[in-house]
């Protein structure tokens, strides 16, 4: 088995990652390795001449080339968080001394409007609360998208969290997010009750104890990235409303549209979702079709002569 056999036998089973992730970067990979041995197989190529292509110059030749040739940005920028990776894993792995993708620039992508879930979808979704003897992973489920709607975690913030992280007291998760920057986000009283329900039943679930996780699997282990991606998929599927991709991400732009929507100011969005700067957060300044035709109807002159 290869250095990048091994890497992706490494994200697949020790990280975790979901087959379509493990996928692209095998392919990302692939292409990388491709574009440097033009002529031969990554099967055929010695392990040191592996190490050695990996210089900053090569991953910005082949990320110059892809661009040339037609490729968006942000798939080329999906290879470049591939190789980033790979690198990193050779780094702790003792094989290379540094990451060199890390000093090459990502290709700028266009700007894009998020994807979001409309307020009327989601307050139906929640408004259908579990009985008290449900199954347990009916009650993680809904548990799961309400704390994601409700604060706007990030996956890997939800699958982080520990029980410990929610001050009952003050009603607010202190959260650990992007490089190590702490923040706190208010929850809603109705949602700080919902919460303390759960964290009841988790006790009664799993009275051996669960590690002071937040969130666990059906055996009381701790979730990961794949699993938190399934519960989103299966709890939205098929459900009115919820067309399109469903993912974590999506929930965490559709607080942040439906909070700019209902008037909350662009620095205490940024500050909610642990945004570095507010460039990242003004996407959300856009506004959904109904508040825009609202507007539009109540603004109008010809509207209100109607009237």
């Amino acid at each position: 088995m290869n250095i990048v056999e091994r890497f992706i036998e490494y994200i697949r089973v020790e990280k975790r990652y979901s087959p379509r992730t493990s996928a692209l970067y095998e392919s990302a990979l692939g292409d990388f390795y491709a574009f440097q041995f033009p002529d031969r197989e990554i099967s055929g190529i010695a392990q040191q001449e592996l190490l050695d292509a990996l210089s900053t110059t090569a991953i910005r030749g082949f990320i110059a080339q892809g661009l040339e040739g037609g490729i968006s940005p942000r798939t080329m920028n999906l290879k470049l968080s591939a190789l980033s990776s790979f690198c990193t894993y050779l780094v702790s792995s003792s094989l290379l001394d540094s990451n060199p993708a890390k000093r090459v620039f990502r290709p700028k992508e266009g700007s894009r409007l998020p994807v979001f879930y409309t307020e009327g979808a989601l307050e139906k979704y929640l408004a259908e609360t579990p009985p008290d003897d449900a199954p347990f992973h009916k009650i993680r489920n809904r548990m799961m998208i309400l704390v994601m709607y409700g604060t706007g975690m990030r996956r890997s913030e939800i699958v982080n969290l520990m029980e410990k992280n929610f001050d009952q007291g003050r009603k607010v998760f202190h959260i650990v997010g992007k490089g190590d920057k702490m923040r706190e986000i208010p929850v809603p009283i109705s949602i700080c009750e919902e919460i303390l329900l759960y964290l009841k039943r988790i006790k009664i679930e799993f009275p051996e104890g669960v590690d002071g996780k937040f969130f666990v699997t059906d055996k009381g282990k701790a979730v990961y990235p794949g699993f938190v991606d399934k519960v989103v998929k299966e709890e939205l599927s098929g459900l009115e409303g919820f067309s399109g991709r469903k993912s974590p991400h999506v929930l965490r732009h559709s607080i942040a549209t439906h909070l700019m929507n209902h008037g909350a100011d662009l620095n205490s969005i940024k500050e909610m979702l642990g945004h570095s700067s507010l460039a990242a957060t003004q996407v959300y300044t856009h506004t959904s079709f109904e508040q825009l035709k609202n507007t539009f109807l109540t603004a109008h002159p010809r509207a209100k002569k109607r009237r």
